[in-house]
């Protein structure tokens, strides 16, 4: 299983995980009426798409609007002449500074647990697996229930990477066990069915082929992640 970086945020795997949690937020809007107030999102357009339908309209969500708008900016010059940052370098530090302040300064706050989720992406992205992981374990401890499933869930693709297949297991069978708004059932077994591919490929099959025949985004997933498996 790769490890989860920002630059692995626009992959095609992760575009699918993205597309069903938005899927499943967007036909579990009573639910998420119950968490009003409390928010939540591995991923930067999941975090978004249910910050946005919990309807938080504070300073707070408008500043973690702009730190992600920075992620989102353009390197290099651009015809359009809209903005860019030079190099990517720039804009990963501008992102860090943008992440940092709203962290320190809202923290507790939905807004500021996030801020800390993209920063351990980040940190991530930069190579410092030991501390990327050390943030990641602190959202999913000082997180709400939401903040926490997504920490684990990238947590435990992080240790299946790390060849901690043990570890990654664990939180995954919890995770399937006790889903969440951000985190569903599904999207949590198909992690699982991966992290077993090559210690246990039977079990991952079983997992994965009623998977292959749910709703689009959902079988998409279930049929990529069967495709790694070894034949039988």
């Amino acid at each position: 299983m790769a490890k989860i970086s920002r630059k692995e945020l626009k992959s095609d795997h992760f575009a699918m995980e993205v597309e069903h949690t938005v899927d499943y937020v967007a036909h579990h809007k009573t639910q998420i009426a119950r968490y009003a107030g409390v928010g939540g999102a591995v991923a930067a357009a999941a975090l978004a798409a249910y910050l946005y339908m919990s309807g938080q309209r504070t300073a707070r969500m408008q500043a973690l609007g702009e730190a992600v708008q920075v992620l989102e900016t353009p390197v290099g010059a651009l015809q359009s002449g809209g903005p860019s940052f030079p190099t990517q370098d720039a804009r990963d530090k501008e992102a860090v500074k943008s992440f940092t302040n709203l962290a320190s300064k809202h923290a507790g706050s939905t807004e500021g647990v996030a801020a800390r989720f993209y920063l351990a992406t980040l940190t991530l992205d930069q190579g410092k697996t030991a501390e990327a992981e050390k943030m990641l374990k602190e959202v999913a401890d000082s997180g709400g229930k939401e903040y926490a499933s997504l920490a684990q869930l990238s947590l435990a693709e992080l240790q299946a990477n790390a060849g901690r297949a043990a570890d990654a297991e664990k939180i995954l069978r919890n995770l399937a066990d006790h889903p969440t708004i951000l985190v569903s059932k599904e999207q949590a077994t198909i992690s699982l069915a991966r992290v077993l591919g090559k210690s246990n490929p039977g079990e991952a099959r079983k997992l994965l082929e009623p998977l292959a025949k749910e709703r689009s985004s959902i079988s998409r997933n279930a049929v990529t992640a069967l495709g790694e498996l070894a034949p039988k």
